[in-house]
């Protein structure tokens, strides 16, 4: 992972273990904390409720990587994973970018180690390689052009027909690709743990108990679940879907914190997370996501830690990639 605390005294000492003052409102504290230091609080979709209710910006990761590009503030708190506040660095190296929590990985990113995938994109010569954003900085130097789910049937039908195209780190949303775009791509072999946990028979069973729901789900879900989906769609994608769509019900597959906010833009609808296979478990939850707290929220703001730190070349050659999804 690409990142490190910053010199300090806390080095030493954790900051999370440093005290939070007994009877704070946390809220109203990071709130006056982001003012006082004239910081931007970005979040994603699946962090919880709580934190989306008090972030300047909320949206998905194409959406956050815009907001990141635009923001005038002098520090970035993003409450997400790992690979969103490195996608923030890297568009802003002169700022100051915190992770409430620097254990707060991906799955995703992880089923994707650089040397690896070095040594893969070194078979295919000639192949244009396509990342999806969920990945590290080290594997965004290594490609041409980074995409979201958002944008990616863009970034593929922008490449030339005849060009070989690699596609990493998500097979799922790659599979998803090549029957959208009619591109045979080369895929390397990753998923997420979140989305690869639906349940088919269930996601079934569930629809025969709710005749009337409709089951939208995110092109990261393997291809049997994407199969009987009324709608495919990336986060913000199924967000409006549902605020637009006839349907009164909905059995979304996708992270479940997305139903919080969906709830809130359609409050007469009724919103039923996708089961999975291990009902012993919230696996429609990401864990790394769920990390980042309020209490770990207001001690990164008030210590200014952990900070996101990466050596000034990688940036330069993640930043290329990501400045062409960006201008398309």
């Amino acid at each position: 992972m690409s990142v490190a605390f910053s010199t300090s005294s806390l080095r030493t000492k954790g900051y999370l273990d440093l005290p939070i003052p007994k009877g704070i409102d946390l809220k109203e504290a990071i709130i006056e904390l982001k003012a006082k230091k004239n910081a931007v609080l970005l979040a994603h979709y699946y962090q919880t409720k709580d934190i989306q209710d008090i972030a300047d910006y909320l949206g998905d990761s194409l959406y956050l990587a815009k907001a990141a590009q635009r923001v005038d503030a002098d520090i970035i708190v993003f409450a997400g994973v790992h690979f969103m506040a490195e996608t923030a660095k890297i568009i802003n190296p002169s700022k100051k970018v915190l992770l409430p929590d620097l254990k707060a990985g991906c799955s995703l990113a992880d089923s994707c180690p650089p040397d690896q995938f070095a040594a893969f994109k070194a078979k295919h010569p000639g192949a244009v390689v396509v990342t999806y954003i969920n990945c590290s900085a080290e594997i965004k130097a290594l490609s041409d052009i980074v995409c979201t789910s958002s944008n990616a049937v863009a970034v593929i039908e922008s490449i030339d027909p005849d060009t070989p195209i690699i596609f990493a780190p998500d097979k799922n949303l790659g599979r998803y690709l090549i029957k959208e775009t009619g591109r045979d791509m080369i895929l390397w072999d990753g998923a997420c743990i979140v989305h690869e946990a639906f349940s088919f028979d269930k996601i079934v069973a569930l629809a025969k108990q709710y005749p009337k729901a409709k089951f939208i789900a995110h092109p990261e879900s393997e291809s049997q679940v994407l199969e009987i989906a009324h709608y495919i769609g990336s986060t913000s994608g199924l967000l409006s879907f549902v605020q637009k769509d006839p349907a009164e019900t909905f059995i979304v597959g996708t992270e479940a914190g997305i139903l919080h906010e969906m709830q809130k833009v359609a409050p007469h609808k009724t919103f039923i997370a996708a089961p999975v296979e291990d009902e012993t478990c919230a696996c429609s939850e990401c864990a790394f996501m769920k990390l980042n707290t309020l209490e770990k929220l207001y001690l990164c703001l008030e210590h200014e830690q952990p900070e996101i730190l990466l050596d000034a070349q990688l940036m330069q050659q993640a930043l290329l990639p990501i400045e062409r999804m960006l201008a398309l």
